[in-house]
């Protein structure tokens, strides 16, 4: 009887969490480990490295220089047709990347241009990385309705698409347990 009462709870408990929980919780377990994520950059790349392949790219004019002292700059080729700049820049642990935060932007955006509007471009930038990591983005409503984010796990690897401002989409690529390990290293 006692055995009934915990499975039962379990599944209560369990059938409480958001999909994203239950999403993350799934990738997390499983053990995999996915580290690529664009360029030939990867998760767990070394620092010196991250620099030697933005420098090949940019001496094989893939790569700029951003407008910012710590950006790179990629033309992204979208799936609507729109140019776009992708921006980026990885944050590092221990000397490797363990997140890429990325902002997307189109070329020609204008507020009254309705057609390079925010959600246009998420919209875009979620195709876009459906073509790059596969299918499998969920999307996220906050619960007012303010923020909308599609968001994609393949093990550890955590993939988040969301409106940055009225001209901008951010993405965010994370190594999504050394992440967590950060954050709670911060929050002791």
């Amino acid at each position: 009887m006692k055995s009934v009462n915990i499975l039962a709870f379990s599944l209560l408990l369990f059938s409480c969490k958001t999909p994203y929980e239950k999403l993350e919780e799934k990738e997390l377990a499983s053990g995999k480990e996915v580290k690529d994520l664009f360029l030939g950059l990867e998760l767990g790349m070394e620092r010196r490295d991250f620099f030697e392949t933005c420098w090949k790219l940019n001496q094989e004019g893939k790569l700029t220089n951003g407008p910012s002292e710590l950006s790179v700059e990629y033309q992204a080729e979208m799936p609507s047709g729109n140019p776009a700049k992708m921006r980026f820049y990885p944050k590092f642990e221990q000397d490797k990347i363990y997140l890429m935060p990325i902002e997307f932007t189109y070329d020609g955006w204008a507020p009254w241009n309705e057609e390079l509007k925010a959600e246009k471009l998420r919209e875009d930038v979620v195709k876009l990385f459906e073509e790059w990591y596969g299918p499998g983005f969920i999307e996220i409503t906050s619960k007012d309705k303010s923020q909308i984010v599609y968001v994609k796990m393949d093990g550890n690897r955590r993939i988040r698409i969301f409106k940055k401002h009225i001209s901008a989409v951010r993405a965010e690529i994370s190594d999504l347990p050394v992440e967590k390990k950060l954050k709670g290293n911060t929050n002791s």
